[in-house]
C-alpha cells in the first residue's frame, strides 16, 4: 500500500502546484474583468478535466496526473473569485450569512467526496465512476450561476454599491490584520490538510487494536473508515460554519474584534480535542471519533469568519488579489506540505519501532501531535489579528469613502 500512498501524494502535489500557480492569475483577472464569466469558465474547466480523467487508461497515467493539474486551475478560479462575488452582492450581516452558506460546502464537499467516492466505487465496481459524478454537479453549478446570479458590480462592499466607475484604487492589500489572519488561515489549512489525508489511515491502524477489521495493512484505509470520517466531516462542517457565523453576528454588536477572537477560540479549542483523539485511539475508538468531531467542529467555526475579515479590511477593488494571496500562502505553507511533513515524521519514527503493526500506528500517532501545536500557533495569529482589525477596517472604509467622494467630483 506504500506505493499507492506515494501515488496519492504525487496526485495531490500536482493538483496543489497548479492551484497555487494559477490562484494569483485569477486574482489579477478578478479585480479587472467580469468575475461571473471567469468563475463560469473555471468551473467548466474543472468539470471537464474531472470527467475526462475517468476515461484515461493505465498506459497513459501521466495524462491522469496532468488532468489533476487542470482541476487545480479550475478550483483556483472559484476559490479566488466566488467570495468576492458574494462581497459584491451583499453587505455586513447579510454578507456574513451568505459567506457561511458558501463555506459550509468546503467541509461538506470534502466529506461528501469520501462518501460518494466510496459508495459509487463499491456500486459500480470500478473507481472511474467516482470521477463521473462530480462533473454533473459542476454543470448544475454553471447553469445556476448563469441564470440566477446577477452580474457583480465589484463596488457593493461596505455600503458603497453606488460608487461610480472609473476611479481605480492604488491602495495596497497589505495590512497587519490581513497578514496575521492569513497566517492563521495557513495554520488551519495545515491541520485540515493533514487530517484529510491521514485520519482514515490512522483510524484503520487504530482499529487493529480493537479487532474491528482483519489485521492487515495492505490498504491505507478501508471503506467503512472513509465513510464514517466523511460523515463526521459533513456534519461538523455544517454545524460549525453555521454556529461560527451566528455567534459572530451577535458578538460583533458588542465587540468590534469579535471575528478574530472567535477564530482564536476555535483554533485553541480544536488543539486539545485533536490531541485527545490521537492519544485515546488505543483505549477507545468511540472517544477518538468524538474528539475528531469536536476538533473539526471548532476548526469549521472559522471558515466564513476569516473570509469576512479579509473582505472588510481590503478595499473592493483589491479583494480578488487579496484572496489569491491568502490562498497562495495558506496552501503553499499549509495543506500543500502538511501531509508530506506528517508522513516524513511518521517514517522517521517508524524506523525505531520493532513490531510492524504497532510501529506503523505509533509513528503516525506521534507525528499527528504536531497538528495540535500548529492549532495553538494559529490561535496566536488570530489574537494578533484582533489587535489591529479595528484600525485596518476603519482605514479601508475611509479609502472607500475617499474614492467615492473623488468619483462624485469627477
Amino acid at each position: 500500500w506504500e506505493k499507492s500512498l506515494s501515488l496519492l501524494l504525487l496526485w495531490i502535489a500536482v493538483f496543489i502546484l497548479f492551484f497555487l500557480l494559477s490562484a494569483p492569475f485569477f486574482g489579477y483577472l478578478g479585480d479587472r474583468y467580469n468575475r461571473k464569466v471567469i468563475l463560469s469558465a473555471g468551473i467548466f474547466l474543472w468539470s471537464g478535466a474531472t470527467l475526462g480523467s475517468s476515461f484515461i487508461t493505465e498506459s497513459y497515467s501521466w495524462i491522469f496526473f496532468l488532468s489533476r493539474g487542470f482541476v487545480g486551475i479550475g478550483t483556483a478560479s472559484y476559490s479566488t473569485i466566488a467570495p468576492t462575488i458574494i462581497a459584491d452582492l451583499f453587505e455586513k450581516d447579510q454578507r456574513t450569512c451568505m459567506l457561511s452558506v458558501f463555506y459550509i460546502f468546503i467541509p461538506v464537499g470534502s466529506g461528501l467526496g469520501y462518501v460518494l467516492a466510496s459508495s459509487v466505487t463499491q456500486a459500480a465496481g470500478h473507481w472511474h465512476w467516482a470521477f463521473r459524478i462530480t462533473p454533473c454537479m459542476g454543470v448544475i453549478a454553471v447553469a445556476l450561476l448563469i441564470l440566477l446570479v446577477p452580474g457583480p458590480t465589484q463596488d457593493a462592499a461596505e455600503g458603497h454599491g453606488d460608487k461610480k466607475p472609473g476611479v481605480q484604487s492604488t491602495a495596497s492589500t497589505t495590512c497587519r490584520s490581513f497578514v496575521w489572519s492569513s497566517l492563521g488561515v495557513t495554520a488551519m489549512a495545515f491541520v485540515t490538510g493533514a487530517l484529510g489525508l491521514w485520519v482514515p489511515v490512522f483510524l484503520s491502524r487504530a482499529q487493529l487494536f480493537h479487532d474491528l477489521v482483519p489485521p492487515c495493512l495492505q490498504e491505507p484505509c478501508n471503506s467503512s473508515t472513509s465513510l464514517i470520517f466523511g460523515g463526521i466531516t459533513i456534519v461538523t462542517g455544517i454545524v460549525g460554519v453555521i454556529t461560527g457565523a451566528g455567534v459572530a453576528r451577535r458578538y460583533k454588536k458588542i465587540n468590534a474584534k469579535a471575528d478574530p477572537l472567535i477564530c482564536a477560540v476555535g483554533m485553541f479549542s480544536s488543539a486539545p480535542c485533536l490531541y485527545l483523539s490521537i492519544m485515546l485511539a488505543t483505549q477507545s475508538i468511540l472517544a477518538t471519533y468524538i474528539f475528531i468531531a469536536l476538533g473539526e467542529f471548532f476548526l469549521a467555526l472559522n471558515w466564513a469568519i476569516v473570509a469576512d475579515i479579509l473582505l472588510y479590511v481590503v478595499i473592493p477593488k483589491r479583494q480578488s488579489t487579496a484572496v489569491a494571496l491568502q490562498i497562495f500562502m495558506s496552501h503553499l505553507l499549509g495543506d500543500a506540505g502538511s501531509p508530506y511533513f506528517i508522513g516524513i515524521i511518521s517514517d522517521a519514527l517508524q524506523t525505531r519501532q520493532n513490531d510492524s503493526h504497532l510501529g506503523a500506528f505509533r509513528s503516525l500517532q506521534y507525528s499527528f501531535i504536531l497538528c495540535a501545536f500548529i492549532g495553538v500557533l494559529g490561535g496566536g495569529f488570530f489574537l494578533l489579528t484582533a489587535l489591529h482589525v479595528e484600525e485596518d477596517r476603519e482605514e479601508a472604509q475611509q479609502l472607500c469613502r475617499g474614492f467615492y467622494d473623488l468619483s462624485s467630483e469627477v
